[in-house]
């Protein structure tokens, strides 16, 4: 039978287990939504390879409605699952840090040479120019950290303002339903209590205001 309970997939970011989105969970769980964790190697695998993996475990769910939440490279692995044409149960989505455009911080690491850290999600995602079209196939939001700070030789061009590693016009995304943007890191997207609040905000409404 399927679920009837709202159900929420969560696609963590790189070198990540999806631990680290514990809290985040937890307090999605918390306002009444049925929480689920995608596993994925970060690494060893390719984007594309990952989001028809992430489709397989959505129709696995069978549950009714599928909302999802991915975090930075989590956020590729997701959109590049609507361009393959995976058809999943209703739902919204949003996007936390995620580079839809590409990383200036990925780029610059093949630049010296070290794009090898960034394994099959560089040139198949991260490290990628990208110029995606959301075209409405359900309501889509994307918060943006804003906290960054100080100087980091990874990315030494990252334009104003940004999260400590994506800019915030990396996450921009033409057709996106809602924007928002938190005074937060990369990383404490995933705890911020405000992000929660957001996320939580957007897969009940459809947007990031209250009504």
């Amino acid at each position: 039978m399927p679920e009837t309970k709202a159900t929420v997939v969560f696609v963590h970011g790189l070198y990540m287990t999806g631990l680290e989105l514990s809290l985040l969970r937890l307090r999605v769980g918390q306002a009444g939504f049925k929480t689920h964790q995608f596993n994925y190697h970060t690494v060893l695998e390719p984007v594309r390879a990952n989001a028809q993996r992430l489709a397989e475990y959505i129709a696995g769910l069978k549950a009714e409605s599928v909302h999802l939440v991915g975090h930075s490279l989590g956020g590729l692995v997701i959109l590049r699952m609507f361009e393959l044409g995976a058809e999943i149960p209703r739902g919204r989505v949003v996007l936390l840090g995620s580079p839809v455009k590409g990383s200036r911080t990925a780029r610059n690491l093949v630049a010296k040479n070290l794009g090898w850290i960034l394994g099959q999600s560089g040139a198949d995602g991260l490290a990628e120019e990208y110029d995606p079209q959301w075209h409405g196939q359900r309501e889509l939001g994307v918060i943006a950290g804003t906290g960054g700070f100080g100087l980091n030789p990874l990315r030494p061009d990252l334009p104003e303002p940004h999260d400590g590693l994506v800019s915030m016009e990396e996450t921009h995304l033409d057709g996106a339903t809602g924007y928002a943007e938190v005074k937060t890191t990369h990383t404490g997207l995933l705890f911020n209590p405000e992000v929660s609040e957001r996320v939580v905000l957007f897969l009940q409404s459809g947007g990031f205001q209250h009504t």
